[in-house]
């Protein structure tokens, strides 16, 4: 499924009606359907129901005035307040006016205070409300007067529709006004938004439904739409089955370099994570005092003990070692658990740089290249980064703010200048390609927020790279990852560890792949 920006949509209109000759005002009936059928649905039934209306003087605003017509028609009474300027209606949003206006529809212009006392009698005594009012038109901070209106009907404690996305959101990126509508329910129009996905936008939206609003599929699904929601039938159709006569060599082959003192968890869950993922040879090269104490630890993970500096990590003198290791290797993860000595660091650089293999870099390797991130250009393949917000953020030389104002945007410039497919790990998770493609997962859970996850989710990755199809390892990786954290949470909830989501990680692959054995 893509997710369309706001640009994108505002073309897909125009080409519906260009190109297929759908009209504006057929589209507006569509979407102001849909949406009484919403706010029907949120309320539990129509009739004798109380429905305040808010429209802006946009296509949301006629898309509001549509709902009202059909609410009415089907036994509720609606109730309009329209804030704007009725000079900048289009003509469908003032055709759905005047018909509300014809059908006997109340409707009130915001402009004096008259009008906004009856406001406030009208949201006291109504079951739902329905907003119209920016919709994707939304970016930087609210006016006056709809800061007002949203803050008004945010104190009011009545439900809440919105048409799209919450008036106060932005759409493209998820910024939000600090009077941005509080929705119970959004209905989204053709495609999910980015907004709708990235924090906080995503938490102002409710439940989000979607529908198409009969706009052509060529429109919805064009090539030309570079993001997508990483969805079961997507990963489905990237993994790549194990023929019958399969072996070990067949299945993959990788190299972790991670651990040192004081860390060896992390090396213990991404090696193991890889194996859980399906690779057929997963191989730890950890610092030489660690090794006895991996080799108990793990049983079907092979170690390789490789010289260390005087602080328990890797030292520098393991490249040669490490470097040949990595020549037989399907994938070398490398990161986890790894220390930020300073000599491990130089290690991390020059290995990524000088081998042929291709590299997934995580956690403290990310950090190695927080001074010179141009060398990730200077890898042999392209690599794969998975950093969290502050990983991200301290790479990029940013505040964690600033890296969450434009988050997408940001992710495609890093992407196309380093050459490199970052997966930014957060609430929503974002994989994003040198070319610009982006895909989102949000299906995780909050007991994911847990030491150890990304470590499982680095190894997953590094697992499926054999098993996947072109360099759709990321993406498989995040979804099988998240399913398998949803898998624990039914049993550990909140307290859920991430040994827990690993245990997961061949039960949520089988299930894909007998869903896709089901379907055929």
């Amino acid at each position: 499924m893509k997710i369309g920006l706001s640009s994108e949509m505002r073309e897909i209109d125009r080409k519906a009606e260009a190109e297929y000759g759908l009209p504006a005002y057929l589209l507006m009936e569509n979407a102001g359907r849909r949406a009484a059928e919403a706010a029907i649905r949120l309320m539990g039934g129509a009739e004798g129901k109380k429905v305040c209306l808010l429209a802006g003087s946009g296509n949301n605003g006629g898309d509001a005035f549509a709902a009202a017509r059909h609410l009415q028609s089907a036994g509720a009474r609606p109730r309009a307040f329209f804030i704007g300027n009725e000079e900048h209606m289009s003509e469908a949003a003032k055709l759905n006016r005047n018909i509300c206006d014809k059908m006997g529809v109340e409707i009130y212009q915001l402009s004096d205070e008259r009008q906004w006392d009856k406001l406030h009698v009208v949201l006291r005594f109504s079951d739902c409300v329905v907003d119209g009012v920016l919709g994707t038109g939304f970016s930087g901070s609210l006016r006056d007067d709809t800061a007002k209106l949203m803050s008004i009907v945010n104190d009011s404690g009545c439900r809440v529709l919105s048409i799209d996305i919450p008036t106060g959101v932005a759409a493209d990126t998820g910024a939000a006004d600090e009077n941005a509508l509080k929705a119970d329910m959004t209905i989204t129009l053709g495609m999910p938004k980015p907004g709708q996905m990235l924090m906080p936008g995503a938490g102002l939206c409710g439940e989000v439904l979607l529908d198409g609003i009969g706009l052509p599929s060529q429109l919805l699904e064009s090539e030309q739409i570079m993001q997508e929601v990483i969805d079961e039938d997507l990963v489905r159709s990237l993994l790549i089955p194990r023929p019958i006569d399969a072996y070990k060599g067949m299945c993959g082959s990788i190299l972790v370099v991670a651990g040192s003192r004081g860390m060896t968890g992390a090396a213990a869950l991404s090696s193991e994570a890889a194996l859980r993922a399906g690779v057929g040879i997963s191989t730890l090269a950890i610092p030489e005092s660690l090794n006895d104490i991996m080799e108990q630890k793990l049983t079907e993970v092979m170690t390789v003990p490789v010289p260390e500096c005087d602080k328990g990590a890797i030292g520098l003198s393991a490249l040669p070692e490490i470097l040949d290791k990595a020549k037989k290797q399907d994938a070398v993860l490398i990161g986890p658990g790894l220390g930020r000595a300073e000599e491990t660091m130089e290690l991390v650089r020059r290995f990524v740089v000088e081998t042929d293999a291709q590299v997934l870099i995580d956690a403290d390797a990310i950090f190695a290249f927080r001074k010179d991130p141009d060398m990730l250009a200077k890898c042999h393949k392209v690599p794969v980064l998975t950093p969290h917000p502050g990983e991200l953020a301290g790479l990029l030389d940013m505040s964690v703010a600033d890296l969450r104002a434009d988050l997408l945007e940001i992710l495609r410039m890093a992407a196309k200048q380093y050459n490199a497919i970052f997966v930014a790990k957060s609430e929503c998770t974002i994989v994003v390609y040198p070319d610009g493609r982006a895909y989102f997962y949000n299906g995780g859970n909050p007991g994911m927020a847990t030491a150890g996850a990304g470590d499982v989710l680095a190894g997953t990755i590094a697992g499926l790279w054999k098993g996947t199809r072109s360099d759709m390892a990321p993406v498989a990786g995040v979804y099988i990852h998240g399913s398998a954290g949803n898998l624990a949470a039914e049993h550990a909830g909140v307290g859920l560890m991430a040994g827990d989501i690993l245990r997961n990680i061949p039960v949520a692959r089988t299930l894909l792949e007998d869903n896709s054995t089901q379907n055929q």
